[in-house]
Parts: structure tokens; C-alpha cells; sequence
């Protein structure tokens, strides 16, 4: 019976040490997200920021954040992803 009890702790604590293994590597991965390149939202071409009252909706799409003038241009940008995501890509080319 105490040998039971032993395996199933061990077996928790490893699996709570996997978990946070993962957890941590996720948050890695997003930290590294390569910068947005360009000064104005991929779908609208608005400047960003340019309006206080609207801030940028920002987030990360295969490893590229992705700035977004506002919420409502996601819809837009979902429905053409790569169109958007390669225009993102040129504009880095270009920056260089």
C-alpha cells in the first residue's frame, strides 16, 4: 500500500514538472516573435496609432507579430492570412 502511494506522488510530480516544462517552452516560442516591420496596418494601410482613441490590436501569426490598426481589420485579415503575412515578410525585406 505505501509503495502505491509513492508511485502515484512520483507520478504527479512529474507530470506538474511536464507541465510547466511545456508551459515554459510555449512562452519561449512567443517571446521570440519576429517584430512587426511596418508602420501601418497590413490590411487598412492606416498609420498606426495615429489615433489615440484606437489602439493597435496586436498578436502573433506563425512566429510574426502582426499589428493591427484596430480589432475590426482581423476579420479581414483572416479571410487572406498569407496575402497579408507576405506583404508582412516584403516589408521586413525592405526595412533590411
Amino acid at each position: 500500500m505505501r509503495t502505491s502511494s509513492i508511485v502515484t506522488t512520483l507520478t504527479l510530480t512529474l507530470s506538474l514538472v511536464a507541465s510547466a516544462l511545456t508551459l515554459g517552452a510555449a512562452e519561449k516560442k512567443e517571446a521570440k516573435a519576429k517584430p512587426y516591420p511596418l508602420t501601418t496596418c497590413v490590411v487598412s494601410g492606416e498609420k498606426l496609432d495615429s489615433d489615440p482613441a484606437m489602439k493597435s490590436h496586436v498578436f502573433v501569426q506563425d512566429g510574426q507579430e502582426v499589428k493591427l490598426c484596430c480589432k475590426n481589420c482581423v476579420k479581414d485579415f483572416k479571410k487572406d492570412t498569407a496575402g497579408y503575412m507576405k506583404k508582412i515578410a516584403d516589408g521586413s525585406k525592405t526595412k533590411k
